[in-house]
């Protein structure tokens, strides 16, 4: 195991990196510490989950080729693991076909990157995850506020800059669903499991007929709702 830690005046969150690539552990390493992150890293899953099992880590940047146990594994135990499962994964892998991204994102993944990846887009996406696990999305006796956009489940209500807009009820239930954490990733799946009820079904090609619905319904709000190509949606944060 490698350890490492850039400290700046002001510690921030602390970061676990888990690739077998030397030289990738030592450039996201420097890039965050230089954004005043403490970071440990380590060459295998292994490794990698004793120490968030011994006392966690605010963030895992996680590949997925690795010796021994493989990513998608590492993922598996700690979305299982109740020590572990609150601790957001970002993955970042060379393995960028369509179904390993899906299937990193249903098996929990906050985020997925692939390399070759820009430092910047890397460092900024760690910002937003971290953000969002101290609630960007603010919540309060069920009210979900992000940015102009204000959701209460209690009223069955959604208002865009203090004005009311009429939803059906799946189109209510997306809205919310992926406004609560907003710049994660959802998988067609993940959103039909959230949203399923006794009164509407949903299909893979509801998702995308509901959400066509809801960013004309929603007018400039709508551009909240973005799309990532062959995997799903997300909320703009």
């Amino acid at each position: 195991m490698m350890e490492e830690t850039e400290r700046q005046p002001v510690a921030k969150e602390k970061i676990l990196i888990v690739d077998d690539e030397e030289n990738i552990l030592e450039l996201i390493r420097y890039n965050l510490g230089k954004e005043g992150y403490q970071t440990e890293c380590f060459t295998t899953g292994e490794e990698a989950l004793k120490k968030a099992r011994a006392d966690g880590g605010d963030l895992i940047l996680l590949d997925l080729m690795l010796p021994g146990l493989d990513g998608l594994e590492v993922l598996k135990i700690l979305k299982n693991d109740n020590r572990t499962q609150v601790i957001p994964v970002i993955i970042v892998s060379a393995k960028g076909e369509e179904s390993d991204i899906v299937a990193g994102l249903e098996l929990g993944a906050d985020d997925y990157i692939t390399k070759p990846f820009s430092l910047k887009i890397l460092v900024a996406r760690v910002r937003s995850v971290l953000r969002r696990k101290k609630g960007l999305a603010q919540v309060s006796e069920g009210v979900v506020r992000v940015h102009d956009l204000v959701i209460d489940p209690a009223r069955h209500e959604v208002k865009v800059k203090n004005k009311p807009v009429e939803l059906t009820a799946t189109e209510f239930q997306i809205l919310r669903h992926l406004a609560q954490k907003p710049g994660r990733v959802f998988t067609r799946n993940q959103i039909i499991n959230a949203v399923r009820g006794e009164n509407y079904i949903v299909t893979d090609r509801t998702v995308d007929v509901q959400i066509t619905g809801l960013r004309k319904k929603l007018k400039t709000a709508g551009e909240y709702l973005e799309t990532i190509r062959g995997v799903g949606y997300r909320f703009k944060d």
